[in-house]
């Protein structure tokens, strides 16, 4: 049965956080939320009926992402987190002028402020979609906070095959990892920071680590949008208190999503039964 949608007699600061991405990948945004605010609800939505958007034309992804919203809104989100790399590189701006009023965080632009905070050198390489590299949204954000970080945007399109088939370390996802990003981080103008510009790559954390070696800044871009939903939720005195909780919505394929959430992040503690909806 469909979630109940929330009503204006609903305290503003108990309704849920709104979450989505184009499949199961945001689920490590949705993890790190529920590590950083225990205590909030969030309502995650995954366009698997769509996936991908890395692929899609901009407008395609506006589109989409305007559905996915306004889905998300008619529950009674009080904030609005866009999960996907290539939407929040493509239509963070349309989504917050058709939800004037409701607080739209997106993971570029998390991602890209911790990079030019933490990045020594300013020579940062974003791993990410072909699709989000194309927008060029992660330069364009990094570099407005620091006008001379040198960033380069690497597509990585196997790393979402590798997350997905759970084949996220060992000699298979290090040779992915040598393949595409080993030679930004050699020699004498080496980077010194890897943001990880789409949602499943923290998943390959440790063979990228193995491989980049111990001084590479690993940038997680679902870490640094759950402390701005923390700090944003502080700020407007909307954070709740109780016990929080994750419900599941899928445009397709429910029963497979489950299946790839209770293998791939077990954080998230049981995996609920995943309502199937039509955008």
């Amino acid at each position: 049965m469909p979630s109940p949608v929330n009503t204006v007699a609903d305290a503003p600061s108990m309704q849920p956080i709104g979450v989505f991405d184009s499949g199961v990948g945001g689920l490590t945004v949705a993890a790190a939320l529920r590590r950083r605010l225990p205590s909030e609800k969030l309502l995650y939505l995954g366009d698997l009926a769509r996936l991908p958007y890395g692929t899609k034309s901009p407008s395609t992804v506006v589109r989409y992402a305007c559905n996915a919203a306004d889905f998300l809104a008619a529950r009674g989100i009080k904030m609005l987190v866009v999960a996907c790399n290539t939407a929040s590189a493509h239509a963070l701006d349309a989504l917050a002028a058709a939800h004037a009023g409701l607080p739209v965080l997106g993971v570029v632009e998390a991602g890209a402020a911790a990079a030019a905070r933490l990045s020594v050198s300013g020579r940062i390489v974003v791993a990410a979609t072909e699709g989000t590299c194309r927008s060029g949204a992660f330069a364009r954000a990094i570099q407005a906070r620091r006008p001379e970080a040198r960033v380069e945007q690497v597509p990585c399109p196997m790393f979402v095959a590798l997350a997905e088939e759970g084949l996220t370390d060992g000699p298979i996802a290090e040779d992915m990892v040598r393949h595409y990003l080993e030679d930004y981080f050699q020699g004498p103008d080496a980077a010194d920071c890897l943001v990880l510009g789409c949602t499943h790559f923290p998943l390959l954390a440790g063979a990228l680590r193995r491989v980049l070696g111990e001084r590479v800044v690993l940038v997680d871009c679902a870490e640094a949008v759950a402390a701005q939903a923390a700090a944003e939720l502080a700020g407007q005195s909307l954070s709740a208190a109780g016990d929080g909780g994750l419900s599941l919505i899928a445009t397709d394929a429910p029963d497979r999503f489950a299946r790839i959430a209770t293998r791939l992040f077990p954080a998230l503690g049981p995996v609920p039964e995943v309502e199937l909806a039509n955008l």
